[in-house]
């Protein structure tokens, strides 16, 4: 069973270290202390914790297919004559998108735009990370 810290699950979850402490003083997060005082998660509380934010109600009408939605700001978009590219902060990630000009310019999409990345592909790939603690 994987363990994991207080600083390695706020990443994998794109929060502060303080959010996933409030979180675990609030008994949302299951997490137990070392003998040393620090919290730590199990890998498999931190996956269903995972789930159970991924499912919160985000105020989306539900209408839409793809499950795997980034909320983030738009930091920069390139126009061409027919395509633009569009890149996204979302929390730790960075996202970059090429949609067509004119659907930037009907959403009107520039620098500071928030926006919803949703990411729906027929082929995922996922590397395996060593092990905490």
């Amino acid at each position: 069973m994987s363990v994991l810290r207080v600083s390695e699950a706020a990443r994998l979850l794109g929060v502060s270290d303080d959010t996933v402490r409030r979180w675990i003083d609030a008994g949302r997060l299951p997490a137990t202390r070392t003998d040393t005082g620090r919290w730590i998660v199990a890998g498999v509380d931190l996956a269903a914790f995972a789930r159970e934010l991924a499912d919160a109600p985000d105020g989306g009408d539900g209408t839409v297919s793809a499950r795997n939605r980034l909320d983030g700001i738009v930091t920069r978009v390139v126009r061409d004559g027919v395509m633009a590219q569009v890149e996204v902060q979302a929390g730790p990630f960075r996202i970059v998108s090429l949609v067509s000009r004119e659907a930037a310019d009907e959403l009107g999409l520039e620098p500071g735009s928030l926006v919803a990345a949703r990411v729906k592909a027929t082929s995922v790939m996922i590397d395996r990370l060593g092990e905490a603690l």
